[in-house]
């Protein structure tokens, strides 16, 4: 049961007040060490630097229509370019969704995309997900 707490995440959101609530309540209902990045460039660093159990990264997508997102993060774990096992739990934050866009995370293996507005909750119940699958 320890190894569970020590199950070490990554949150890669630009809103600091949501990025800290969860990080900290992870912490605090035992979920794991939640390590927090404010922009792709931060968090390519400490997945470079650190190996991760799971990660939920936001996409930034104002205009989804337009295919102009980016999903480098997610390549650079699933290629096996970063510290991280290459099979992770990825979950995806996002403004809207498009089908094009669905398709792009399937091929990743992403399982999970949450669409903005949502509640820190959510954020929650996601990294607990992340502990009952095998990575």
């Amino acid at each position: 049961m320890a190894e569970r707490a020590a199950r070490t995440l990554l949150l890669v959101e630009p809103e600091t007040l949501l990025r800290r609530t969860v990080s900290l309540t992870a912490r605090t209902l035992g979920l794991g060490e939640v390590h927090e990045a404010a922009s792709l460039a931060e968090a390519r660093r400490l997945l470079r630097d650190q190996p991760f159990d799971g990660a939920m990264i936001a996409i930034d997508c104002e205009s989804c229509a337009s295919a102009s997102y980016d999903l480098g993060l997610l390549d650079l774990v699933r290629l096996g370019q970063s510290a991280s096992a290459p099979t992770i739990p990825i979950a995806v934050l996002a403004d809207s969704a498009t089908a094009p866009m669905l398709h792009d995370l399937r091929e990743r293996d992403v399982k999970r995309v949450i669409l903005k507005p949502f509640r820190a909750r959510v954020l929650l119940d996601a990294f607990a997900e992340f502990g009952t699958r095998a990575t």
